[in-house]
């Protein structure tokens, strides 16, 4: 109950403190986080977690199927074709790109082998947009970056859960089971996609159909029974969640769209409960206990791996200088990287608690840079360009980027010349 009055409170104050986040550099993600530090076993000792324990890797693991399943509401088949030229990119390249120069780090900088190097790249390779709400959330923000980074971020959880099962068996030195591995992700995908479309069936049946006022509920039904269903047959429910948003989004927009505010709800509660007990992991000893080596390996996978992994990948992409340095900068790490962090913990691998405080130290990190730089950022795009100066990369954009920028109905100067 300690926990449970801990986030009203919380909840209560980061409510009250939401209109000045909205303006400024605070971050409610952040306002949590502190508070988590607080209240356990580092400070006041008011709540008792452990890496280890149900409490945290189950709130994350929530939290996360929750997160997919509202961003996959956000994007129907078409507007995944309209985005998929640029996401593309940056999964297909900057992701495998990021996940082998964060594993060179960690092998140079902290002394891990060359298999758990790799693990703790793709633990970190995925992004997560919940962190920089106000990128992905706002209109003034190019809705071709929106989609670029909110596809990436939906699709590269699952990408990067084989390589992190993989890497973890190959270091405790069990079988790998790709076989087992790959079922577990199509079915996911067979499930995020299969419920939905009969669920959708039987709501069109004459004798069958919601209330408006109870509209909203259906999606959420049809998401508690996906995540049942994914943890009796073991499918992946990342995969899972994401695909059934994005079916949902396609075959029944006008219940996906009634869901759209009552599910960001629902996401933010459970994103700042897993976010308020990740916090209270963070103890003093925690900081004083992880080497330069670790920090540096954290640092760098935010400050230079991300951003140059992504440039590379959206190079002679068309994009604005703007939208590529912005794309480079938010790759946050979230509740995937936890989530497989937590995996690593629970391993009994030789070097678990290192891999775990390397995790832990980056997504820290991140969620502090990344959640208070991303008002400031959206704002940037808010500044119409003067008059008679052209932007720099725009005279030389190929055909391909204009029809997109007027396809997205963008009203900047690219897309208006």
């Amino acid at each position: 109950m300690v926990l449970v009055l801990t986030f009203g409170v919380v909840l209560l104050v980061t409510v009250a403190l939401s209109g000045l986040a909205a303006r400024s550099v605070l971050s409610t993600a952040l306002v949590f986080l502190v508070a988590g530090a607080l209240v356990g076993p580092g400070f006041l000792g008011l709540i008792e977690v452990s890496p280890q324990g149900p409490l945290v890797s189950r709130l994350a693991d929530l939290a996360l199927f929750t997160v997919l399943f509202v961003d996959g509401g956000r994007l129907s088949v078409r507007e995944l074709r309209a985005g998929w030229r640029l996401s593309g990119r940056a999964l297909g390249l900057g992701m495998p790109l990021s996940l082998v120069l964060v594993a060179v780090a960690a092998h140079f900088l902290v002394g891990l082998s060359w298999i758990t190097a790799l693990l703790v790249g793709a633990i970190l390779s995925p992004t997560d947009p919940v962190f920089a709400s106000a990128i992905v959330g706002r209109d003034e923000v190019p809705l071709r970056l929106r989609r670029l980074l909110n596809i990436e971020s939906g699709v590269n959880d699952g990408l990067a859960l084989p390589f992190v099962l993989i890497f973890l068996a190959s270091a405790s030195g069990t079988e790998t089971g790709l076989g087992e591995v790959a079922v577990e992700l199509v079915l996911g995908v067979v499930l995020g996609i299969t419920l939905p479309l009969v669920v959708t069936a039987l709501f069109r049946l004459p004798v069958l159909g919601s209330e408006p006022k109870l509209q909203p509920l259906g999606p959420l039904a049809l998401a508690i029974v996906l995540y049942g269903l994914c943890h009796y047959t073991h499918a992946n429910a990342y995969l899972a969640a994401f695909s059934a948003g994005i079916t949902l989004a396609t075959v029944a927009p006008e219940p996906s769209q009634a869901f759209e505010h009552f599910g960001d709800l629902i996401s933010e509660l459970t994103k700042f409960a897993a976010v308020l007990v990740f916090g209270a992991l963070l103890t003093p000893a925690f900081f004083t206990g992880t080497t330069p080596g670790e920090w540096a390996v954290a640092l760098l996978s935010l400050l230079l791996v991300r951003p140059a992994s992504v440039l590379v990948s959206l190079w002679r992409a068309g994009l604005p200088r703007r939208e590529r340095y912005a794309a480079a900068w938010f790759g946050p790490k979230g509740f995937a990287s936890v989530v497989y962090g937590l995996l690593a913990a629970q391993s009994g691998i030789v070097e678990a608690e290192t891999v775990f405080e390397l995790v832990a130290l980056a997504i820290a990190v991140s969620i502090v840079a990344h959640s208070m730089s991303d008002v400031p950022v959206s704002r940037a795009f808010d500044v119409e360009p003067l008059a008679g100066l052209p932007d720099d990369d725009q005279p030389n954009r190929p055909a391909t980027a204009d029809v997109e920028a007027a396809t997205d109905h963008h009203t900047e100067g690219d897309a208006q010349r």
